[in-house]
């Protein structure tokens, strides 16, 4: 399919034909992911995260440079939360990725280190506070994390923080949320965005490394289905209400609570459980995880099919170019 590109301050910044990032997801994103969308003429970004090591990471940015020609992304935690944030940097940086998404903590260090070494630098943000300082701190971009996105949500609606941010700073707004259909591209355009982050209707493509019952799910279930959770880190995160996520509901227990306010805790305890076979407390404090709860956001209300990521984006771009013709 020969599609019209679609011009924006985001296009022009990453040399794009559609100013669309596939959204860095946690345990989601993989190398067939990232080639697919930036061979289909978009962008994409992985979390660093989902490598065990630099190595690894290093090893998967040179697949995807070989065998797509485009920009990549890495999605950066840049807070001390990150224990190999300064070895994740310095591959990011050797390997000469075209941008960092800086997510959880000040991407002072990053943006100084990322421009030395020609790498730009968008900055997720939730407000336009923390915007204007990662603005003067000389961000190339805005990641608006809006009240409408998958995973870990902002709390203000795009249609009130794109604005908002467009009013006040004078870097690309790129929205992350809100956005399942090319309709709703061209309504996100016109409240101000510059490009769209686009994670939740990828989840259900040929590519995406999760199971196929992760990607049926997102198929069969929609909007309302979409609940917010602590059980996975004790911050608010949307996943699917499977019958699983009713069963053990969306509130962190008692043990839960405990060990995520002391990591060093959860560590030894971890061990102990294991050790005793104590099976009841250690289903009750690590059952819950990212393989057993499918984080997804509202957008899954568009996912009708698990199908290939070139044909999620040309559905993207075509009805983006049909809705912006009757308007």
């Amino acid at each position: 399919m020969n599609l019209e590109k679609i011009k924006s301050p985001l296009s022009d910044l990453l040399g794009i034909d559609y100013p669309i990032i596939i959204a860095p997801m946690f345990l989601v994103s993989n190398v067939e992911m990232l080639i697919a969308g930036i061979n289909a003429g978009a962008t994409a970004a992985v979390p660093a995260l989902n490598y065990r090591t630099t190595d690894e990471l290093r090893e998967a940015i040179r697949k995807v440079k070989k065998e797509a020609k485009g920009p990549l992304g890495i999605n950066l935690i840049v807070n001390k939360s990150n224990f190999l944030y300064k070895e994740q940097l310095d591959v990011i940086c050797e390997e000469k990725v075209d941008y960092i998404i800086t997510s959880l903590g000040s991407p002072e260090e990053t943006i100084k280190k990322a421009h030395k070494n020609g790498v730009k630098v968008f900055c997720d943000v939730t407000d336009l506070n923390y915007a204007k300082k990662v603005e003067a701190l000389g961000a190339d971009a805005l990641i608006a994390v809006n009240k409408e996105a998958g995973g870990h949500a902002g709390n203000i609606s795009y249609k009130d923080l794109i604005p908002a941010l467009k009013e006040a700073c004078s870097i690309p707004v790129i929205s992350a949320g809100g956005v399942g259909t090319g309709k709703e591209m061209k309504e996100v355009t016109d409240v101000g965005a510059d490009g769209f982050s686009i994670g939740s209707i990828f989840i259900a493509s040929n590519e995406a490394g999760v199971t196929d019952e992760y990607k049926q799910a997102c198929v069969d279930y929609g909007e309302n289905d979409i609940v917010m959770t602590t059980k996975l880190s004790g911050t608010p995160c949307t996943v699917i209400k499977t019958p699983y996520v009713e069963k053990i509901g969306t509130d962190q227990n008692w043990l839960e609570r405990i060990l995520n306010k002391n990591k060093k805790l959860k560590k030894w305890f971890k061990a102990l459980t294991f050790m005793k076979g104590m099976k009841s407390l250690r289903k009750a404090a690590f059952g819950a995880t990212y393989k057993t709860l499918w984080c997804a956001g509202p957008s899954i209300q568009h996912v009708k099919s698990i199908r290939p990521i070139k044909a999620i984006i040309e559905e993207l771009v075509n009805d983006y170019h049909n809705a912006s013709k009757t308007k």
